[in-house]
């Protein structure tokens, strides 16, 4: 899952990055509401943690362009401006929610979860498929009762790819969504990683779930 922070304040920026990326999100940062459009632009986000107060563009300007150029990415908006008056405005411009400064970083968690939830149409944070569970609160993975243990990006790959049971997804698609804009590309890392996940997911199991669309990418199915 794919993570853009637009926070001016570098300190909260960071503190925001940090508590993301540890629990396993891949995060982009901007520090003005120009920078957060370029990156919206130019990459496929799943939540976007937009400030109000920035430079150069404000939040509410940041999004009413953003929808206006069709860009439907849930945005959570990051505020110490709490009345009545600036939430609707926020929410009548397309934002999905609404947090208050200061707040609670397990708050702004949950609301990213529930976000995302909505955005891939998903009741709950338990993703199953075939006996393989994926716990969205806990990290928690395992196959028939079994607990696995996997590296944040074998995680992140395979809750990307649990959240499209049955879609292919192109080596591109994960790349994107799995790395941030450090990750330079070039190399075969997704299908690294793929292999990786067969081993830990598939290993010692007659129906394996992790498939290859040659020529297409790959998919996790039950078929």
């Amino acid at each position: 899952m794919r993570i853009l922070v637009a926070e001016d304040e570098k300190d909260l920026n960071g503190l925001i990055e940090k508590k993301l990326t540890k629990s396993g999100y891949s995060v982009d940062t901007a520090f003005d509401g120009e920078e957060a459009l370029d990156f919206v632009e130019f990459a496929e986000y799943d939540a976007v943690i937009l400030d109000v107060m920035m430079p150069k563009k404000d939040g509410f300007a940041v999004i009413k362009e953003m929808r206006s150029r069709g860009i439907n990415t849930p945005v959570i908006f990051l505020t110490a401006r709490d009345s009545i008056e600036d939430r609707v405005t926020g929410l009548d411009l397309g934002a999905n929610d609404y947090l208050v400064k200061p707040f609670s970083f397990d708050e702004l968690m949950a609301r990213v979860r529930a976000m995302t939830r909505i955005k891939y149409g998903i009741s709950e944070n338990i993703l199953s498929v075939d006996g393989l569970s994926l716990n969205c609160s806990t990290h928690e993975v395992a196959r028939d009762g079994k607990a696995i243990t996997l590296s944040a990006k074998e995680y992140s790959m395979l809750e990307f790819m649990m959240r499209n049971v049955g879609i292919v997804l192109s080596r591109e698609k994960l790349e994107n969504h799995v790395w941030n804009y450090d990750y330079e590309g070039g190399t075969n890392l997704v299908d690294v990683y793929v292999s990786y996940l067969r081993k830990k997911v598939d290993g010692g199991f007659d129906k394996k779930l992790i498939k290859t669309v040659r020529g297409f990418g790959y998919v996790i199915s039950d078929e």
